[in-house]
């Protein structure tokens, strides 16, 4: 897989070290000359000196050519920047950026060419949320312009799903069970496998299917309408 990351901060070097480790073509574009002499001694991929923001650095670097950009830069004016002209002008098949300041999470969609925003602080609540959470549904990561969304559901005692098995709980069509984790492993979701009181249930869903997953997994919230959940 050949991969492009503009900013090589602290974000942007970890991420190039991991990908060469693990056998991928790395390509790091920086704007800051000290940072690049440093760098090409430090790093194994290539650092190419430029404004990853421009055009021409962008057609220098190859980017028609390469599988992945990483908006990893410090500033998120810079990421979107990057996000936009890597989708528009490159047609680069996948778009992550890092999303530096919470309040302008919203801006990173669609839009701007971004497949995947990655706010630090948003993960780091979510993490904390499903760490100590119990009996509720917590979103660990969005995909897909934020339509699509990873949750986890510690089960409760009283969830109407534990006892039942997968192909029991009439999960919609858009949503699926990705897996379950239990013991500290990890149990594949066949249908055939009953969901039990404290597995960890990992779950993809849409808008449309979030609110029906978490009836599923969660039960009704107390004083809301609706159908009940399967079996109730």
């Amino acid at each position: 897989m050949k991969v492009a990351i503009a900013g090589a901060g602290n974000v942007g070097t970890s991420i190039a070290n991991d990908l060469c480790e693990s056998g991928h073509e790395v390509l790091v574009i920086e704007s800051d000359q000290v940072v690049v002499d440093r760098l090409g001694v430090a790093l194994s991929c290539l650092v190419l000196l430029g404004d990853a923001c421009e055009v021409s650095t962008l057609h220098r670097a190859g980017l028609a050519d390469v599988d992945v950009v990483v908006a990893a830069t410090g500033d998120d004016e810079d990421n979107l920047v990057v996000s936009l002209l890597a989708k528009q002008e490159f047609a680069v098949p996948r778009v992550i950026a890092r999303v530096n300041h919470p309040k302008n999470r919203w801006l990173f969609n669609e839009t701007w060419g971004v497949d995947v925003s990655v706010s630090t602080p948003h993960l780091m609540t979510a993490l904390v949320e499903e760490a100590v959470s119990v009996g509720t549904l917590v979103r660990l990561m969005q995909f897909a312009e934020g339509n699509a969304r990873l949750v986890e559901v510690t089960l409760a005692a009283g969830s109407p799903a534990a006892g039942r098995s997968i192909a029991e709980l009439g999960v919609p069509r858009d949503a699926s069970i990705v897996a379950i984790v239990r013991e500290r492993r990890v149990v594949v979701p066949r249908g055939d496998v009953i969901v039990e009181t404290g597995d960890e249930v990992i779950a993809l869903v849409n808008e449309d299917s979030e609110d029906a997953v978490r009836a599923i997994l969660v039960g009704q919230p107390h004083g809301e309408g609706g159908a009940p959940p399967p079996g109730g």
